[in-house]
């Protein structure tokens, strides 16, 4: 069993790209596969390898500037779900396009035994900080979908509807996969003049792991940024797979649909793709087939995120 960990740390990083080349190197010497993103802000990204592998890589980490409380979760693969070591610099470590500080100004961490009496409380306004596509997937029962197809566009849908929004609500509690967006999109609302702000500590992530599905209020499953495509309560491989021509996960009542075909089409990219396109995905697919045949995996079947 492979073990993946998915980590991040608001810190203040003076200078990233000197932190880079020491934490690419201890990374590649430990042969974990996976993305790391440092900037100013802190560290994200998401490793896997052998157990031994990612502690001495995350033993590396703790050592970095404010990194000693890293925030982590740990679930298990069947196989690699990454395909190559990434480690980069960014201007952000999940991009909102506006300045915040969630390492001071952050909202109040909900334990995930807490959360469902939170997200119960009808003054409660739940909102599901994460892309569109994800949300499709599975989120809180009674959560508002922003709808948004990146993390950017959330300062402005807020902004856009926050009297319809807030209306008849005392407080404010947001959640995301393992953290980092709701514990910033908070920061966000507080500097916005939201007074009670809360996020769901350590994400959906921790709470499927955590919270027993007999006493759960997720519904479906969680979308996840690597291979095994998205994951259920006890962090266990879910059902959706991905299309290799959109990237979008699919769900088992789509792969029943005539516009699904593995590796060239599913139903929400059948008619945004030429037949030349699909021609060109379902060479690709052939290709990696007879890759997997050899015992070799093909480029064209990576799904590294950015």
């Amino acid at each position: 069993m492979i073990r993946v960990s998915a980590l991040y740390r608001f810190a203040r990083f003076d200078d990233p790209h000197a932190l880079r080349e020491p934490l690419l190197a201890v990374a590649r010497e430990a042969g974990i596969k996976g993305t790391l993103l440092l900037a100013r802000e802190g560290i994200n990204g998401t490793i896997a390898g052998t157990q031994d592998a990612l502690d001495a890589v995350i033993a590396h980490i703790r050592t970095l500037p404010g990194c000693a409380d890293l925030s982590l979760k740990h679930s298990w693969a069947e196989a690699m779900p990454f395909h190559r070591l990434k480690v980069k610099v960014k201007r952000e470590i999940v991009t909102m396009g506006v300045t915040v500080d969630p390492l001071t100004d952050a909202g109040t961490y909900v334990a995930p035994a807490q959360w469902n009496a939170l997200i119960a409380d009808p003054e409660t306004l739940v909102i599901d900080t994460r892309n569109d596509y994800e949300v499709a997937v599975g989120t809180f029962a009674g959560a508002v979908d922003p709808k948004t197809t990146g993390f950017a566009d959330f300062p402005a849908w807020f902004r856009e509807r926050r009297e319809t929004l807030l209306a008849g609500k005392k407080r404010v509690a947001m959640f995301c996969t393992g953290g980092i967006r709701c514990e910033k999109s908070t920061a966000f609302l507080k500097a916005e003049g939201v007074e009670q702000v809360h996020h769901l500590d350590g994400g959906i992530l921790r709470y499927l792991e955590e919270v027993p599905a007999s006493e759960s209020a997720w519904l479906g499953e969680c979308f996840v940024f690597d291979q095994r495509v998205a994951i259920g309560h006890g962090l266990a491989p879910g059902t959706h797979v991905l299309c290799f021509a959109c990237r979008m996960p699919v769900s088992a009542a789509d792969r029943a649909s005539p516009d699904y075909v593995e590796g060239v089409s599913c139903p929400a990219c059948i008619g945004e793709r030429t037949a030349e396109e699909r021609a060109g995905y379902a060479e690709r697919h052939r290709q990696e087939q007879l890759a997997a045949t050899r015992g070799e995996t093909h480029v064209g079947r990576t799904f590294d995120p950015d």
